[in-house]
Formats: C-alpha cells, structure tokens, sequence
C-alpha cells in the first residue's frame, strides 16, 4: 500500500507464450530481472532479491543522460510470494545502502508516496501464461507507467529469447 493514501495504480495486462515458472523466475531470479527490467536505454548493474515474504531487494537502474550516468536505487520488501502464482514487494527509492529516501528528496513531484506496492498475478492460460502487473501508488498516466510499458516490452523479447534456445 502507498503511504499517502493514494488510489492511482498502472496496471498492465500481458500474455506470454511461455510457461508460468518462466515468466515467474523473471520476476524473482536476479540475472534474468536484471536482462529486462527498466524503461529502453537502463542497465540493472544490482539486483538483489531475497524472495520471501520479509526478505527484501535492491536494485540499481543506471541510465545515460547528457551529464553521464545517473544511478536510481530502489529498495523494498517482498509481502507475498506464491510460487508461480503471485508476488507481492514494496518499492522506495533509495540510497545504495538500501536507506529509504523521500520521494521529495529523489526530485519527485508533490504527493509522489514514498513507498509504493507492486503486485504480480500469473495464470496458466492454455499454453501461455496470463500476468497482471499493478504497480499501486504510481499514476496511470506518469512517467513510471511509461516506464514500465517499455519494461514490459523487454520482458517479452527476452522471454521470446530465453524460449527459443
């Protein structure tokens, strides 16, 4: 849950055709997060993730901007891991070290929560897998939600790649 009360959410709908454990372990193994993760033009230099539920994640999202690189840490904890089924994690921006700073610190604008929630539901539909991904807390028509349509374009490319080996 958000900590500001906030009802905005992304939320996206894709099918992949692939088997859930798949599109499961690109949630919660870090090398394959790593592969797809963040808008075009991101690298995931760090992703930690101790997947279950308490255990927490860190991840580092590098871009390149006409000053150089810039860095955007995100840390969280998972709340609900239902192998194959649904996960459930907070997200904050952070320092390296995994210590929450504020949205307000981080630039963002007025009323950016400081922790939001994101949740991922997959379903075996057929042959192919069903996800639902809500990313609670941040509005459906921001830079985050853009954001993670772009994510989501990489993760269905790399799914593509990972079932055609």
């Amino acid at each position: 849950m958000t900590d500001n009360g906030s009802q905005d959410a992304v939320i996206i709908e894709r099918s992949f055709d692939a088997p859930v454990d798949l599109i499961w372990q690109m949630w919660t193994d870090p090398e394959h997060f790593a592969a797809w993760y963040g808008p075009d033009g991101a690298a995931i230099p760090v992703a930690q993730m101790d997947v279950r539920v308490g255990g927490t994640r860190l991840v580092c999202m590098e871009m390149q901007t006409p000053n150089g690189v810039m860095q955007m840490w995100f840390t969280g904890q998972y709340r609900e891991v239902v192998e194959n089924v649904r996960l459930v994690y907070t997200e904050s921006m952070s320092d390296e070290n995994g210590t929450v700073r504020s949205a307000a610190d981080m630039g963002m604008p007025e009323g950016h929560p400081t922790t939001t929630e994101v949740r991922v539901e997959l379903e075996h539909v057929g042959g192919s897998t069903k996800m639902v991904m809500t990313h609670v807390g941040i509005a459906d028509n921001s830079p985050g939600a853009a954001g993670w349509a772009m994510a989501l374009d990489k993760l269905a490319a790399y799914v593509n790649a990972q079932s055609d080996r």
